[in-house]
């Protein structure tokens, strides 16, 4: 162990190591899917930064923690952004300083923590954490992809919990499992207040499985989702969509999806385009949920806008994208980082954004909200459509510049997530996969198309009623984590004011200057 700890005094291999250590718990995310790993996956990231030999060494190995985490996050960029990547992940990787900075004071090697303080470590350290994903979460710097707490997706107690307090409550009580762990690892003489916290948790969740309302059974709907694989250029991947939704004719279907710019032309200068979709309407009878990425013609720019075309053509419900992917689809600060175009596959002309959501009419009396690309990773969004009335959330994708990565099925796993916390079935629909559907409690509904499906699939889809708690309270598990925050910063400044007041006065006359002289006998 000492050999170890001389080997890190240099900063460079103790940066490595803290870059190696952030990356480990993306091996919880799909691909490798791993989700019993997010449960120990900080615990190395951890017992580096209790044993960084000053705070301001913590804050390094938080970077250099946060920098390995974005990095192996959103490695899949690469191609697309190039070096941008590396320069991204690092400017997002400083968020986690703080939080290493708070592991060391309350974990510190070089001193003996109390279980006292053990025990606030258990709750301000995953408070700390939901603080950074909060930040992190904002669509100019990313949006929330990869919250840790999303790595739970497929596990049917955690998406319990995600109905309670949204996949927020989830990243809380995972980076509170790995605080415990590393307590049982490096203190055994803290192993009492580590194993309550681990009780806890376990409580929590056992307490969401039974109690938690679940939804109720609605009705069931018929979507047809079509994916038609990778096409080169929008003209053959129209026909290659017209082609399977005529597939579906017979099949009683209610509603067609289609991906994210599915269609290439704005339907108002190519009506010919709307003809034809409308036949295909008439010829299902269902109507179709397109998505036009296009330079509009009744409004300057280029929009992606969901639009549902019935049997006399486009119905009028349209929706227009609002949070729009940083550098795929706009440049921040482009005056400032519009060289990114130089260096990648950067957006050359910024999209321009929707205003408001929008619900649309499925027919029998189905209302949904569509969402377009990475707006499915933004809890909020999915949130705010049930509470104006959705019976159904439908995202709109195209992962077809990440094919052969673990962006398609990354993307894909959201739609658990969004369904666990609203209670609302959850329609996932690409262009080049992996395309799948879930139901109210993020159940999976038939098997994914992957990358090399190019298919129409129909899902029977049932719905449901009711309002979760995460729907009726948002975000309060975001919002509990910043008053433990606030209330740690009050209790730490009234202590630095106690001790200051309490401070000893010195016991003499300060000492005299060289400017100063004795002063002579008899004067």
């Amino acid at each position: 162990m000492k050999r170890c700890g001389h080997w890190l005094t240099s900063p460079w291999r103790r940066t490595a190591v803290a870059a190696l250590a952030g990356a480990l718990p993306v091996l919880a995310f799909p691909a490798p899917a791993l989700w019993w790993w997010a449960y120990v996956a900080l615990v190395p990231w951890i017992l580096l930064a209790r044993s960084a030999p000053t705070g301001r060494r913590a804050a390094y190995d938080g970077w250099g923690g946060g920098f390995g985490f974005m990095l192996a996050m959103h490695h899949w960029l690469l191609p697309d952004l190039h070096v941008f990547t590396l320069v991204l992940a690092a400017l997002l990787g400083g968020l986690w300083a703080p939080w290493a900075w708070l592991v060391r004071r309350f974990l510190a090697e070089a001193e003996a923590p109390t279980r006292r303080r053990v025990l606030a470590a258990l709750l301000v350290l995953p408070s700390a954490w939901l603080a950074v994903e909060l930040v992190r979460s904002w669509q100019g710097l990313g949006g929330p992809w990869g919250v840790l707490g999303a790595s739970q997706w497929q596990v049917g107690p955690a998406l319990r919990l995600a109905s309670v307090g949204g996949v927020w409550l989830l990243s809380f009580l995972v980076v509170a499992v790995n605080v415990a762990a590393a307590v049982l690892v490096a203190l055994p003489a803290s192993r009492a207040p580590a194993v309550a916290g681990l009780v806890a948790t376990a409580a929590t969740a056992s307490a969401a499985w039974a109690w938690a309302p679940r939804p109720d059974a609605d009705g069931e709907t018929r979507v047809a989702v079509v994916q038609p694989g990778v096409i080169d250029g929008p003209d053959l991947r129209f026909d290659r969509e017209e082609e399977l939704t005529r597939r579906l004719v017979g099949q009683d279907v209610d509603l067609v999806v289609w991906g994210e710019s599915s269609v290439g032309y704005d339907l108002a200068e190519r009506p010919d385009l709307a003809r034809r979709i409308a036949e295909l309407v008439r010829a299902t009878g269902a109507d179709i949920l397109v998505n036009v990425d296009a330079r509009r013609s009744d409004r300057p720019g280029i929009y992606k806008s969901s639009i549902l075309v019935g049997a006399g053509g486009p119905t009028g419900d349209r929706y227009d994208k609002m949070k729009l992917v940083p550098f795929g689809e706009y440049i921040p600060a482009r005056s400032l980082l519009g060289w990114a175009t130089s260096v990648g596959r950067a957006a050359g002309e910024d999209r321009r954004r929707g205003t408001e959501q929008v619900l649309m009419d499925a027919g029998h009396g189905v209302r949904f909200g569509p969402m377009v690309c990475f707006e499915t990773a933004f809890p909020d969004m999915s949130r705010h459509l049930v509470e104006d009335g959705a019976d159904l959330l439908v995202g709109q994708s195209s992962t077809s510049s990440f094919q052969r990565s673990w962006a398609p099925a990354q993307h894909a796993s959201l739609g658990a997530l969004r369904a666990a916390e609203t209670g609302r079935p959850f329609v996932h629909a690409t262009l080049t996969g992996d395309s799948a559907v879930y139901d109210a409690s993020g159940r999976r509904l038939g098997s994914w198309l992957g990358p090399d499906a190019s298919t129409a699939a129909v899902y029977d889809v049932p719905l449901a009623d009711g309002v979760t708690p995460y729907v009726r309270y948002g975000d309060w598990a975001v919002h509990g984590a910043l008053l433990v925050l606030v209330a740690f910063g009050l209790t730490e400044g009234g202590r630095a004011v106690r001790l200051r007041r309490t401070a000893p006065a010195p016991l003499g006359p300060p000492a005299r200057t060289v400017r100063e002289s004795p002063a002579r006998p008899g004067r």
